[in-house]
């Protein structure tokens, strides 16, 4: 979705709700599959302008932003590939090599919002993700599990385990495309 976003995509569809290996739900139970919750914060936090990202770093992690769907404030994902290598992202306002001022302004003063996603047991193909390290099964009324983001210090770097995906919100990072 955030590759096809940067080609002004309009329109993401997936192969099947339900059916086959790649639905969002289980075709006997309609319980929730892993995609789900990253298709569902994905639909929650990404707003419909997608801004450029530059970064310096492997190429086994992905990073799209987007404004953020509720304002103030800008919604970034992080996808990391590595099987083995986790990152720390640090934020900048300016693009290397870029001697004049940005056309935005990063304050890092409020308490930014993230949510990780990453397998139960470590292995990808698991039929169990955890949001901030909660497994998300359904709950005894079989309602989806709530999804509250971990709040963490602006100043501090964005950690990135191995084979997961995170979501980060800030709302004090002020992008005029975002106004």
């Amino acid at each position: 979705m955030g590759m096809a976003s940067t080609y002004d995509q309009k329109v993401f569809c997936r192969q099947a709700l339900i059916g086959g290996n790649y639905g969002l739900l289980n075709a006997t139970t309609f319980v929730p599959n892993p995609d789900y919750y990253g298709a569902l914060l994905w639909h929650r936090l990404m707003g419909s302008t997608v801004l450029a990202v530059t970064k310096e770093s492997d190429p086994n992690l992905r990073v799209y932003a987007h404004c953020a769907k509720k304002k103030p404030g800008v919604s970034l994902i992080f996808i990391n590939l590595s099987k083995d290598r986790s990152f720390n992202i640090t934020l900048s306002n300016a693009k290397p090599g870029d001697a004049g001022k940005p056309n935005y302004e990063f304050v890092g003063k409020q308490n930014r919002e993230e949510y990780h996603l990453r397998a139960l047991t470590g292995d990808i193909k698991d039929d169990i993700v955890c949001l901030n390290d909660v497994p998300m099964v359904q709950t005894d009324s079989e309602n989806i599990p709530a999804m509250d983001p971990k709040l963490v210090d602006a100043s501090t770097p964005i950690s990135i385990a191995a084979q997961s995906i995170a979501y980060v919100t800030i709302r004090d990072f002020e992008a005029p495309a975002c106004v």
